[in-house]
């Protein structure tokens, strides 16, 4: 016998022990200590499809939030421009008492004032006091010889129909009313025709 060394192969129990002393989550690499088991393939179509499904729900979900917040964005602009509108109608509102007191004594100026500088002054102010009304959408309503209309207008009394007049037309107006684009601020006080 040669005092050689033979080489053996490895018994089932050796590869056991070898596998042993490797760390945990190791794996022999192929070729060292046996051949590992190979991991079925993954089946590459199924997962494409799953993440094309997945890209699909974010997508319409992304859209769903796009055009939601489109649609909070027009709701929030439409409730500025009302709250606005109210504020400017409540305003004009109050100052309905104030134009008509300034109309009342521009029209009962003593006839020795009427050429006054100070009067003319007032007038002017008066004029650029309605500029400014006028800018801002009030809109006088002063309906004589109009039909009656109870939306626009309201009736404190009526009069004999003069000859020829139809019934329901509005013969005095006895306080002008004002509008706001569509909305009728205060009523116009008038007579009518029976």
């Amino acid at each position: 016998m040669s005092k050689r060394k033979s080489v053996e192969e490895p018994t089932p129990q050796a590869e056991q022990a070898a596998g042993a002393s490797q760390p945990q989550g190791e794996q022999a690499a192929p070729g060292e200590g046996g051949a590992a088991a190979e991991a079925p393939a993954p089946d590459l179509a199924a997962e494409l499809e799953k993440a094309r499904a997945k890209a699909a729900e974010y997508l319409d979900g992304w859209q769903r939030a796009r055009a939601e917040f489109a649609n909070y964005r027009k709701r929030v602009e439409r409730e500025r421009e009302e709250s606005f509108q109210d504020a400017r109608n409540n305003m004009l509102i109050k100052l309905l008492p104030v134009i008509d007191d300034l109309e009342r004594a521009m029209a009962n100026v003593p006839a020795e004032l009427a050429d006054h500088p100070w009067v003319h002054g007032i007038r002017l102010i008066e004029d650029k006091f309605n500029a400014i009304l006028d800018a801002h959408g009030l809109q006088v309503i002063n309906p004589l010889g109009e039909t009656f209309d109870p939306t626009r207008h309201q009736a404190v009394g009526t009069d004999n129909s003069p000859e020829g007049g139809n019934s329901g037309q509005i013969t005095a107006v006895v306080q002008k009313g004002y509008a706001c684009g569509d909305k009728v601020l205060r009523p116009a006080l008038v007579r009518v025709a029976n």
